[in-house]
């Protein structure tokens, strides 16, 4: 099958979809084709190069924003043994952090970018992180797990493992 891609003339009343198509078949022996085949090429589905493609930004929007780059803090000392907005008690010596955004229980994977060490915390707490220009706060034990308990913030990148039981209900 042999498609031929034409482009109609242009002017200022005409409306421009997509090119028009024309399908000839590809030169064999009458016997080959039946002519009904013919036909059904004639009325099969547009071909894939015609059909729309996605732009980068909405391939990338599929891949999800699973991937996160920013500042990440850490708290413990008085916040010790207070009540999360989960409803838990704060454990400094948890794997745990507060988001903004991230359901309950979602478990995400925190890189340091300046060590490449790792830690994977469960999401447990809330807190106005983002008017401060950080993405996470951690537990302690978390940001020592990230050798950044000295400098108190970190470059890192947030990896979205899983997400919490209340994915769509807060």
């Amino acid at each position: 099958m042999i498609a031929t891609v034409t482009t109609p003339t242009v002017q200022a009343h005409t409306e421009l979809s997509r090119p028009a198509v024309t399908l000839a078949p590809a030169p064999t022996a009458p016997s080959a084709i039946p002519a009904a085949g013919v036909i059904a090429a004639a009325h099969s589905p547009t071909p894939k190069f015609l059909a729309p493609q996605k732009t980068a930004t909405e391939t990338a929007m599929e891949k999800r924003n699973d991937v996160l780059r920013g500042l990440a803090s850490w708290y413990g000392g008085v916040f010790n043994g207070r009540k999360t907005a989960s409803g838990e008690r704060f454990d400094m010596n948890a794997l745990t952090a507060c988001h903004p955004t991230l359901p309950f229980g979602s478990l995400v994977r925190v890189v340091n970018m300046r060590n490449k060490h790792t830690v994977v915390v469960r999401i447990n707490d809330r807190g106005d992180l983002i008017d401060e220009g950080r993405i996470i706060d951690l537990s302690k034990a978390a940001a020592e797990r990230l050798s950044m308990t000295q400098s108190g913030l970190a470059k890192v990148k947030l990896e979205v493992i899983s997400l919490g039981r209340d994915h769509g209900q807060e």
